[in-house]
């Protein structure tokens, strides 16, 4: 095998993109004392939130974790990136949160990894927001139906060790439910003009959250995405973002990657589209840095 030249920047490129993957080969994530439940959440859309969702949970799955993915963005885009069949005559979300339908009987299985299911959206989701309306406890609809389903597992030996919840980019009624149901929330924000506007409102619901429906709801993690280190804005916006969170943003933030927005187009996650392309390596950095930052706080 040729040796690379690093005097190149793509050649160094190269080579540390190489010594991240085999270090990643090499290491395990430790798994959580209990099941964590994060609600993945950004009102602004084009952030990254989908794409860190499904990434994030194959990533973490890849590492033979238990992994749940809750879809309730009506677009269902999460669905589709995992390889999940969602047209309307599959059961879904909307069947469990408007007709309670028990959560076991809407997961189906991700075709790429053995370790990780999902609990597809399909378009009937849409109006599910005005139907929510009217019925008896409208806010707590998907953390009553999440908290049977992992006490069947558990009650089977078969605990969940992530559920990651994919929002719709809103803060309607099932992000209300998303952040009921979890006890954290990673928000992506992205390295661009405008990444902390519009971040303040969403902190505000959350405080709203924690006072009246869910007291034990944190924002755990901030993820920079769309990062591209060869510009000042990305660096200035990163810098920004730290300096506001110090203790919520992760090290690692993901680059702007032509092979992260193609993965989707084939039915899968970059994880497994390309495994060692810089996309999925940051983000199986990012998931490798969630499961160590779960294990120092509970140790």
């Amino acid at each position: 095998m040729p040796i690379m030249d690093e005097s190149t920047p793509l050649g160094a490129e190269i080579a540390r993109d190489t010594r991240r993957a085999q270090r990643l080969a090499t290491t395990t994530f430790p798994r959580p004392e209990s099941t964590r439940i994060f609600t993945v959440a950004n009102q602004k859309g084009g952030v990254g939130k989908t794409t860190t969702a499904v990434n994030i949970a194959a990533a973490l799955a890849n590492q033979g974790l238990s992994i749940l993915v809750i879809d309730i963005d009506p677009q269902g885009n999460a669905s589709t990136a995992l390889g999940i069949e969602h047209s309307t005559d599959v059961n879904s979300i909307y069947d469990v949160l408007i007709d309670e339908m028990p959560m076991a009987e809407a997961v189906a299985q991700c075709p790429d990894f053995d370790h990780l299911q999902v609990v597809p959206a399909t378009i009937d989701l849409a109006g599910a927001e005005i139907e929510l309306v009217s019925l008896v406890a409208r806010e707590r609809r998907l953390h009553n139906a999440l908290a049977d389903y992992l006490r069947e597992r558990d009650g089977a030996g078969d605990r969940v060790d992530y559920v990651i919840i994919d929002c719709p980019p809103s803060l309607g009624l099932l992000t209300v439910n998303a952040f009921v149901a979890a006890n954290e929330v990673l928000i992506p924000i992205q390295c661009e003009y405008y990444a902390l506007e519009g971040l303040s409102q969403l902190l505000n619901n959350i405080q709203l959250i924690q006072k009246h429906l869910n007291p034990a709801l944190s924002v755990s993690t901030i993820l920079l995405t769309m990062f591209d280190g060869r510009t000042n804005l990305s660096s200035q916006v990163a810098e920004d973002v730290r300096a506001h969170f110090p203790q919520e943003v992760l090290n690692v933030a993901i680059p702007r990657s032509v092979r992260i927005s193609e993965a989707p187009s084939y039915r899968q996650t970059v994880i497994t589209y390309e495994p060692n392309s810089s996309g999925a390596l940051s983000y199986r950095e990012a998931a490798e840095e969630i499961a160590h930052r779960g294990a120092q706080r509970n140790g």
